[in-house]
C-alpha cells in the first residue's frame, strides 16, 4: 500500500511538472498571439534603415559644407581627434551615418570621418568626376539638357559648382565662369536617376 501511494505521488509530480511546463508553453504561445494581433506593423516599430537615427531624413544623402573650416573627427564626439580639416565651404558630402548631433560623412575620395551637423547645409554641390572610358577629356556643359544641344564650356574633372536642377539625366551645374547643363553620371554629388528641384 505504502508503494501504491509513493507510485501514486511520484506520478501526480511528474504529471503536475509536465503539465505546468506545458501550461507555460501555452501561455507563451497565447502571449505571442496576443502581442502580434495587437502590434503595429514592423516597419512601424522598427525605424526605417534607410532613415537617419536623428533626423529620420534619407540616409545616404547628400549635403554641402557650410563652414570654411570643418574639423573631420574620428568619432561622433568633440573628444575624438581631428583626422582632417575642410578648409572651403561648399564642398559636396555624403552623409553615410548619424549619431545625435553628429553626421559621419564621406567625400568624393572615399575618405570618411564624422563632423558636427551645424557645419553642414542642404545646399547641394557636386563635383565632376571623369568619363572612364576617357579619363582626360573634358565634359561638356551644354545649353539645354540634350546631348545635341549646344556646348557652353568643356570642364576638367575635379570642378566644384552648385546643382540647380536635375532631370534624372542631366543636371543644371552652376559656378563661376559657367552654367549649363551635364549628364548627371558626370557629378558626385547627385544619386543616378535622382531629381533635383
Amino acid at each position: 500500500m505504502q508503494r501504491a501511494v509513493s507510485d501514486i505521488a511520484n506520478l501526480s509530480n511528474r504529471w503536475s511538472r509536465q503539465h505546468k511546463a506545458g501550461l507555460a508553453v501555452n501561455l507563451r504561445a497565447l502571449l505571442l498571439v496576443a502581442l502580434t494581433a495587437t502590434a503595429q506593423p514592423m516597419g512601424a516599430l522598427a525605424s526605417d534603415p534607410n532613415s537617419g537615427t536623428a533626423t529620420g531624413l534619407p540616409v545616404p544623402r547628400f549635403v554641402s559644407l557650410k563652414a570654411d573650416h570643418v574639423n573631420v573627427r574620428g568619432g561622433p564626439t568633440r573628444e575624438h581627434d581631428v583626422s582632417w580639416t575642410f578648409a572651403r565651404s561648399g564642398l559636396p558630402v555624403e552623409i553615410v551615418a548619424e549619431y545625435d548631433n553628429w553626421r559621419r560623412i564621406r567625400d568624393w575620395e572615399g575618405a570618411e570621418g564624422w563632423v558636427f551637423h551645424s557645419l553642414l547645409s542642404g545646399k547641394r554641390t557636386a563635383v565632376t568626376i571623369p568619363n572612364p572610358r576617357q579619363k582626360d577629356a573634358l565634359l561638356p556643359l551644354r545649353d539645354k539638357p540634350d546631348g545635341g544641344a549646344a556646348v557652353t564650356a568643356r570642364l576638367q574633372a575635379g570642378v566644384f559648382g552648385t546643382v540647380k536642377k536635375c532631370t534624372g539625366a542631366w543636371c543644371r551645374f552652376v559656378g563661376p565662369g559657367y552654367d549649363g547643363w551635364i549628364e548627371q553620371e558626370r557629378l558626385w554629388g547627385v544619386y543616378p536617376n535622382e531629381k533635383v528641384e
